[in-house]
C-alpha cells in the first residue's frame, strides 16, 4: 500500500505527531511511505503544487499527521487543503485517516475538520488515533498507535470506511490566491469599510466595537452583512482586515513567547493584537466559511494569538460573529465557536447568518456592554481550563507568564488541596457505607445536604425586607 503522510506541523520533521507516523512506518515496513512537510513548506506549494498533487494521486491512503492549534489544524494544513481543492485533484474512492498530538483540547474539533474535508475530496475516512504529546515514550502510547494501525489495515483490507459526515462544500471565489505565510500587495491599507457609517451617535455612546474581518474584495455577501451590523449597533465600530495585516508567518510552536509574550516574528502581531484589538469593549469576527472553518487567514490569526500563551486575557468582553455560508450545516464550527467564547469567559451575543440574526446578536451586545454581562462557563470553558490549568501547573518554569496570570486570576482551584471539604465527605461517607447509621440519619442527611442553600433564601429575605 502507498501511503501518503501530510505533516502538516510546520516545525517539519522536527514534529513530534511526525514521529509517530515515522514508529508506525517501522513496525510496518511492507509499505511505501512518502511525507509532505506541508506545514513547514506551505510557502513552496503556494508557488507550485505539482509535486503534491503527483504524490497524492498515487496514494493508496493519505494521512494527515499534525499538532491541534487552537481547537482546530494549524493554518497552514488549512492553506494546504485549500490549494488541494484549488487544485482539481481527483482523490475519490482513495482511503484517509489523521493522527494528532495535543493536550486532548478539543482534539474532537480538529478531527471533525479534517474528516468533513475528506469528505469534500471524496476520500475514504478511517477514524484517527488522537494521542496524548508524550503517548510515544511510553508503552501504553506504543501499543495505541500499533494497534492503531492494525486498524486501520483491516479497514482497507475489508473496504471499511466511517459514513461521510458533511455535504460537499463549494469552494469560495477569490480573486487571487490567499496565502497564510506572505503579506498581500495592499499592505497598511484599510478597507473601505473603516469608518462609522452615516447612523445617529450620542455623547453617551462611546464604546469602542473592532470588527476582525477575513474577506477577499469581491466577497460582496459579508461585506454586506458588516455594513449592515454597523448600520443597526449604536456604538462605534472600526473595521481591522487581516488581509491587510503583513503577517510574517503562521505560529510555529517555538515557545518563544512562553517567557514575556513577545513573539519570535518581527511583524509586530502580538503588539497589534493588544493596543488595537484587545483594547476593544467587544469584539465581532466575520469570515465567510471555507472548508468547514473560518478560513485559512482567519485561522493564521487565531494561532498567532499563541503570543497570550494560554491567558484568557478577554474574559469577560462580548464576543459576536458575522458569517457568510451556509451555517446551518456546519455543526462543528458551531462548536469551535461556542467554545472559543467559554474557554476564554466571553460572553457570545450570537452567530449572525442573516439580517435577523444581525439585529439579535446587536441587541444582546448592547444589553452585554450595558449590564457587564457574562454567563458562567458551561462544560466546554470549565474542562478546557481544567486542562490547561494542570498544563500549566506542570510547564510552570517555561510557561512563566501563564503561570503569573493563572495565579493572580485563581484558576489553580486545584480540587486536592481542600482538605476541609475532602474530610467532610469521608466522614459522610463512613456514615453512608454503615447501614445502621445511614437508617437513623434518614432525612438528616437530605436536610444537612440544602441547609447552605435555605440560608441563601433567608439571607434574600432579609435584604428584600431591608431594601
Amino acid at each position: 500500500m502507498k501511503i501518503l503522510i501530510i505533516n502538516g506541523s510546520p516545525k517539519g520533521p522536527y514534529s513530534i505527531t511526525l514521529h509517530t507516523c515515522l514508529y508506525i512506518q517501522k513496525l510496518f515496513p511492507g509499505h511505501t511511505y512518502e511525507i509532505l512537510h506541508a506545514g513547514q513548506k506551505i510557502r513552496t506549494y503556494e508557488k507550485d503544487m505539482s509535486e503534491a498533487i503527483t504524490a497524492l494521486e498515487a496514494a493508496d491512503l493519505i494521512l494527515f499527521s499534525y499538532p491541534v492549534y487552537t481547537f482546530l489544524a494549524p493554518a497552514q494544513l488549512h492553506r494546504f487543503i485549500r490549494l488541494i481543492k484549488e487544485s482539481g485533484c481527483d482523490l475519490s474512492g482513495k482511503f484517509a485517516t489523521q493522527i494528532t498530538t495535543s493536550k486532548h483540547f478539543f482534539d474532537v474539533t480538529a478531527h471533525r475538520f479534517i474528516r468533513d474535508n475528506c469528505a469534500d475530496l471524496g476520500l475514504r475516512y478511517i477514524k484517527g488515533l488522537s494521542a496524548d504529546m508524550e503517548d510515544l515514550t511510553k508503552k501504553q502510547g506504543q501499543e495505541d498507535a500499533r494497534k492503531f494501525w492494525e486498524y486501520v489495515q483491516f479497514c482497507v483490507e475489508h473496504d471499511i470506511c466511517e459514513a461521510p459526515s458533511a455535504p460537499i462544500s463549494i469552494p469560495v471565489p477569490t480573486d487571487k490566491p490567499d496565502p497564510t505565510s506572505e503579506a498581500p500587495s495592499n499592505i497598511g491599507s484599510l478597507s473601505d469599510l473603516t469608518s462609522d457609517p452615516p447612523a445617529t451617535r450620542t455623547e453617551k455612546e462611546t464604546k469602542n466595537i473592532v470588527i476582525v474581518a477575513s474577506y477577499q474584495e469581491n466577497d460582496t455577501a459579508i461585506r454586506s452583512m458588516i455594513k449592515d451590523f454597523q448600520a443597526v449597533c449604536p456604538h462605534h465600530t472600526r473595521v481591522v482586515r487581516l488581509e491587510d495585516f503583513p503577517f510574517q508567518g503562521g505560529c510555529i510552536s517555538c515557545f518563544h513567547c512562553a517567557a514575556d509574550g513577545t513573539c519570535i516574528y518581527k511583524d509586530g502581531f502580538d503588539r497589534f493584537l493588544r493596543e488595537e484589538i484587545q483594547t476593544a469593549d467587544a469584539i465581532i469576527y466575520a469570515f465567510t466559511i471555507q472548508d468547514h472553518s473560518m478560513g485559512p487567514r482567519f485561522k493564521l490569526y487565531d494561532d498567532r494569538q499563541f503570543c497570550n500563551g494560554h491567558r484568557t486575557v478577554t474574559m469577560g468582553m462580548p464576543m459576536g460573529y458575522l458569517i457568510a455560508g451556509n451555517l446551518a450545516s456546519e455543526e462543528n464550527l458551531r462548536t469551535v465557536i461556542e467554545a472559543r467564547c467559554e474557554v476564554g469567559h466571553n460572553f457570545l451575543c450570537g452567530i449572525a447568518n442573516d439580517a435577523a440574526g444581525i439585529q439579535t446578536m446587536n441587541a444582546r451586545l448592547i444589553y452585554a456592554l450595558e449590564h457587564a454581562y457574562v454567563q458562567p462557563q458551561n462544560f466546554y470553558g470549565v474542562g478546557g481550563m481544567k486542562i490547561f490549568r494542570d498544563l500549566i501547573y506542570i510547564m510552570r518554569g517555561l510557561m512563566r507568564a501563564d503561570h503569573k496570570f493563572y495565579r493572580q486570576h485563581g484558576i489553580y482551584d486545584f480540587p486536592q488541596k481542600k482538605r476541609g471539604q475532602m474530610l467532610l465527605m469521608i466522614a459522610v461517607g463512613a456514615l453512608m457505607n454503615n447501614p445502621k447509621l445511614r437508617a437513623r440519619a434518614g432525612k438528616q442527611i437530605s436536610e444537612g445536604m440544602i441547609a447552605p442553600y435555605k440560608k441563601v433564601l433567608e439571607q434574600t429575605d432579609v435584604q428584600i425586607s431591608e431594601s
